[in-house]
C-alpha cells in the first residue's frame, strides 16, 4: 500500500487559491443538501499548556472523499517562535477505507479558511468591493486577504493587529506578494470605517471594532471566533446584518459571535438567513441590495479540509509532487 506524503509546500504548489475557493463552494453545497458527514468536531482541552487539539473526520458523498485533520492550537506557542495552530490531515481512500495521503494540515488550515471567506465574499460582497480590512496579522490572516483578492478587485488594504509591529511585517509581506498597497493602521476604526470587505481572524473575546464603524453595503467574514465565549464582531452590527453561517449545528455550538447575542435575547436563530451552501446551490439569493451588510460566520467544518485536501492530493498526484512510501 502506497501512501503520499505532502509537505506545505507541496499543498502550496497544488492547490492555488482560486481552485481552493471553487472546491470550498461545492463541499458546502453538499453540506447544506445534507449528502455530507461532518461531525461535530472532539476537542481535547489541554489546560496546563493553554492548548486545544481537535480531531475532524468529514465525507463528501457527491465526490466519495474522505479525510481527517488534527488540528492543535496552542496560545503559548507564539511566545516560543511557534505557530499558533500545528495540523495534520489523513486522506482516506473511501472505496476501501486504506488511508491514500498525509500531509501538512497548517497550511491548509490557513488555505482553506481564507478559501471559506472568498467563497462566501464571492457570493455576499458588492461587485466593485475595492478595499479590505483585516484584523489580526498571522497565518490566517494572510490567507484572508490572498482570498478576498482572488474574487474582487481590491486596490488597498488596511491590517490592524494589537501587536503593532506584526501588523507592519504583514503590510510589507502582503504589500509584495500580492502587489497591492497593503498599510497597517492604529485604530481599529482606521479599518473597518474604509472598507468594503472585512475579514477578522483574531483570537479576541471581545469585538475588535465598533458597530458604528462599519459603513453600509460592507462584507464581513468572521473567522476567528470559534468557541461560545469569543467573539470578534459587534452584536449590534450581527443584527444588522444579513447572517449566512457554514453550518448549523457546528455555528450555534461553538460560533460565540452568534451565540453571545442569542443568550442575551438581542435575537433568535430565525436572524440566521442561510448557510453559504444553500447560496452556493442557487437555492437562496446571496446579495440583494446595495446598501445591506452581509456577514458570514465560519467555525470550520471538516468538510472544508476533506474537499482542499482531496483536490491538493489529486493535483500532487498529476504534478508528482511529494513523496511516496509503503506501509
Amino acid at each position: 500500500m502506497k501512501l503520499r506524503i505532502l509537505s506545505g509546500e507541496d499543498v502550496r504548489r497544488a492547490l492555488p487559491m482560486r481552485q481552493a475557493i471553487e472546491a470550498l463552494k461545492d463541499a458546502f453545497a453538499q453540506l447544506s443538501a445534507g449528502r455530507a458527514d461532518a461531525p461535530l468536531r472532539t476537542a481535547l482541552d489541554v489546560a496546563r499548556h493553554n492548548g486545544v487539539t481537535l480531531f475532524m473526520p468529514g465525507y463528501l458523498a457527491d465526490d466519495d472523499q474522505m479525510a481527517i485533520k488534527i488540528v492543535s492550537v496552542f496560545n503559548n506557542n507564539p511566545v516560543h517562535g511557534l505557530p499558533l495552530i500545528h495540523a495534520l490531515i489523513v486522506v482516506v481512500d473511501a472505496t476501501t477505507g486504506a488511508p491514500a495521503a498525509v500531509m501538512d494540515g497548517t497550511y491548509l488550515t490557513a488555505l482553506r479558511t481564507g478559501a471559506a471567506s472568498g467563497a462566501a465574499t464571492d457570493l455576499l460582497a458588492r461587485p466593485d468591493a475595492s478595499v479590505a480590512a483585516i484584523f489580526g496579522a498571522g497565518a490566517q490572516a494572510r490567507t484572508q486577504l490572498e482570498a478576498v483578492c482572488a474574487v474582487r478587485p481590491i486596490e488597498e488594504a488596511l491590517v490592524y493587529d494589537i501587536a503593532p509591529e506584526q501588523a507592519e511585517v504583514y503590510a510589507a509581506e502582503m504589500s509584495e506578494r500580492l502587489s497591492l498597497p497593503v498599510r497597517a493602521v492604529g485604530m481599529p476604526s482606521e479599518a473597518a470605517s474604509w472598507a468594503d470587505v472585512i475579514c477578522t481572524a483574531t483570537t479576541s473575546s471581545s469585538p475588535v471594532f465598533d458597530d458604528a464603524d462599519v459603513q453600509l453595503g460592507a462584507h464581513i467574514n468572521g473567522v476567528g471566533a470559534y468557541t461560545p465565549q469569543m467573539q470578534e464582531i459587534p452584536a449590534e452590527t450581527v443584527l444588522r446584518a444579513k447572517v449566512v453561517i457554514d453550518h448549523h449545528e457546528a455555528s450555534l455550538a461553538e460560533a460565540g459571535d452568534l451565540l453571545i447575542p442569542l443568550e442575551r435575547g438581542l435575537m433568535t436563530e430565525a436572524h440566521i438567513y442561510a448557510e453559504l451552501g444553500e447560496i452556493a446551490a442557487g437555492h437562496k439569493p446571496g446579495r440583494e441590495t446595495e446598501e445591506e451588510i452581509t456577514f458570514f460566520k465560519s467555525v470550520g467544518v471538516a468538510v472544508q479540509d476533506v474537499a482542499a485536501a482531496s483536490a491538493a492530493l489529486s493535483a500532487a498526484q498529476s504534478q508528482g509532487l511529494g513523496t511516496e512510501i509503503s506501509l
